[in-house]
């Protein structure tokens, strides 16, 4: 039997609108930091920690939506269109209880727990003020990413780059208003970064119900009726989503970790990490949009009983992520101050900075791979696999950073060479499992 091929301009034509909204949604973050870096050291950094925090919390949702968009996407595959929208309900009406529980939880715990494990009081003040505002997105976003999970698992993801810009532009307009005290309002600071951003959120999702409803055949997948509550349906898609909700959170957590270690190593550490980040995350970006777009493929792949050309296709959406990021990768190293100079006006940040930024730069060889190879093993439906090599490679991760930065409390740039451990341990589990792993006949 031939094998099926997606072409590199398949792949893009998949991977181009969800790396675009993904790049724009990445710009909240971005703006908060270029904004809040003109406000002051302790509330860029404090912006790390806080919307860090967010973040992980975040990623429990998102795990769930990456479970019920791997099994949106098998059916997808197999023509089953309205049990795609029987999985959207259900996922959905999930994500808003799970919204109510993570904004109680966050705003009981989050300010003593911060208080405690901060080590500048500024700082912990600072970052609990922001999460007191930035919780309410728990609501908006959670909508957001099961309509988003929806347009990826159809395969039709052209209307999240229009989203984006709608959500992005939306964001730096409140954000201006609200952290600087325009158009007669207060200058909220950083609690203003975080009544933009869920303002931005609230937009995004507006958008995405009022888009579905004008420009998508929902009634072909069922998102017109409100189905039965089915909860066997439900516990299937727990079952493949609970080790993702782990697995996203305990990445994240361990991002903030990290942030912590490095905050015990100064303010001023802190802030040319986060600066760091939001460099990288636009790289990164990149890497997450094919390796969603393979996650996708896989599901659809296998949904067509198209086993076998599974690998091809991986391989070409490594190639294509070569191809795109390596120009803008060197871009970036041969005009690192100029880059810098757009997160702060300071000086001595930027000279900090160029050393742990072409650590960075060069970790992207590993990541790449990695983070392509290890979401496909999600798509396979194995999920409770790519939960047991992510927690392999991130307790090899915060052992080094641990030894790093308490042990030795070496230098930001060797710091960050804690990417190059990750993508080393990921990629080893994921490429062997996905070349000699028994995947191929899953079901789910």
């Amino acid at each position: 039997m031939a094998i099926k091929k997606f072409t590199y301009g398949q792949i893009w034509q998949i991977a181009y609108p969800i790396l675009v909204s993904a790049l724009m949604e990445q710009l909240v973050g971005i703006t908060d930091a270029a904004f809040l870096g003109r406000v002051g050291e302790v509330e860029l950094g404090a912006s790390a920690i806080g919307a860090t925090f967010y973040i992980a919390i975040f990623m429990i949702g998102l795990g769930f939506s990456t479970g019920a968009q791997i099994l949106m996407g098998r059916r997808n595959g197999e023509g089953n269109y309205p049990a795609v929208g029987t999985i959207f309900h259900h996922s959905l009406a999930f994500l808003l209880l799970l919204a109510t529980v993570l904004a109680v939880l966050t705003t009981t715990l989050a300010p003593s727990l911060l208080r405690h494990i901060v080590s500048s009081e500024a700082v912990g003040t600072a970052a609990v003020g922001y999460l007191r505002w930035r919780v309410f997105g728990f609501f908006f976003a959670y909508v957001a990413i099961m309509f988003r999970s929806f347009y990826i698992a159809t395969t039709n993801t052209r209307m999240l780059t229009l989203n984006s810009v709608v959500m992005v532009t939306s964001n730096i307009l409140f954000n201006y208003i609200l952290i600087f005290g325009k158009c007669g309002l207060p200058a909220f600071g950083i609690a203003g970064a975080a009544m933009g951003s869920v303002l931005a959120e609230g937009i995004s999702m507006l958008f995405f119900i009022v888009y579905t409803c004008r420009h998508t055949d929902y009634r072909k997948y069922g998102l017109d009726r409100r189905p039965q509550f089915k909860g066997h349906l439900l516990g299937r898609i727990l079952g493949i989503s609970v080790w993702t909700m782990i697995q996203d959170f305990i990445s994240l957590s361990t991002w903030f970790i990290f942030f912590l270690a490095i905050e015990h190593l100064g303010e001023r550490e802190l802030a040319i990490t986060n600066v760091i980040r939001n460099i990288s995350s636009v790289f990164f970006m990149t890497v997450i949009a094919l390796s969603s777009t393979a996650t996708t493929l896989v599901s659809n792949l296998m949904g067509q009983g198209e086993a076998d050309s599974v690998l091809p296709m991986l391989r070409r959406t490594i190639r294509l992520g070569f191809f795109l990021l390596t120009p803008v990768l060197l871009l970036t190293a041969l005009f690192n101050e100029s880059v810098l100079a757009l997160f702060t006006n300071e000086t001595a940040l930027i000279e900090a900075g160029r050393a742990p930024l072409f650590v960075l730069i060069g970790s992207y060889a590993l990541t790449i791979p990695a983070q392509i190879y290890f979401h496909a093993v999600s798509g396979t439906g194995n999920t409770r696999v790519a939960l047991c090599f992510e927690f392999i490679s991130l307790l090899v991760y915060m052992i080094f950073v641990g030894v790093v930065i308490f042990s030795m409390r070496a230098s930001l740039a060797v710091c960050w060479m804690s990417e190059y451990v990750y993508s080393v341990m990921a990629i080893a589990f994921s490429w062997t499992y996905m070349r000699y792993g028994k995947w191929r006949n899953k079901q789910i």
